[in-house]
């Protein structure tokens, strides 16, 4: 997905967020596949499991179990139909979870190669908030951080002064 060019910028703060609300402890189901960010989470000491690509939209199961205290969510929703089923069954007491924000000057993602890799959603802050609202949960911590490229133009000065993602951690009502 990244061909050999990781989000640093991205992955520094979600795991300095991440070090700050949970402990290493705690028993981690991540949602998604493993992926570079779940190996830099378990070389940290952290105790991830990671899911196996199912299809969380349909099926929820893999989060409907007692084994993990935390769920971790890095850009996962943004990709589901309907997020709120998977939020509503997720049986962990806390939740981390981080979105790209929905830009003014930016449409959605979409992959003209990988159907997995299309953006249904673009979500402002407030929707992310009220959609874990309505699944039971409470926020706890919440930051917004931009993500700056190195490029020349417009939107790469906007993405300098623009908040791009949205990381919160959240515990079960």
């Amino acid at each position: 997905m990244y061909e050999g060019k990781f989000p640093k910028k991205r992955y520094k703060h979600t795991l300095h967020f991440l070090k700050e609300v949970i402990s290493k402890e705690e028993k981690i189901l991540d949602l998604g596949v493993s992926n570079p960010f779940s190996e830099i989470l378990t070389k940290e000491g952290f105790n991830v499991t990671n899911t196996k690509g199912e299809d969380l939209d349909l099926e929820t199961e893999v989060v409907k179990t007692n084994d993990f205290e935390v769920v971790t969510a890095f850009e996962i929703f943004e990709h589901l139909v309907s997020p709120f089923n998977v939020l509503k069954d997720i049986q962990a007491k806390k939740l981390v979870a981080s979105i790209p924000l929905k830009l003014w000057f930016a449409s959605a993602y979409k992959s003209k190669t990988d159907k997995w890799d299309r953006h249904y959603h673009e979500f402002e802050d407030w929707q992310f908030d009220w959609l874990l609202e309505k699944a039971g949960w409470r926020i706890v911590k919440r930051e917004k951080f931009t993500n700056p490229v190195n490029k020349i133009g417009i939107r790469p000065i906007l993405r300098r002064v623009t908040p791009r993602y949205y990381i919160v951690y959240a515990e079960r009502i």
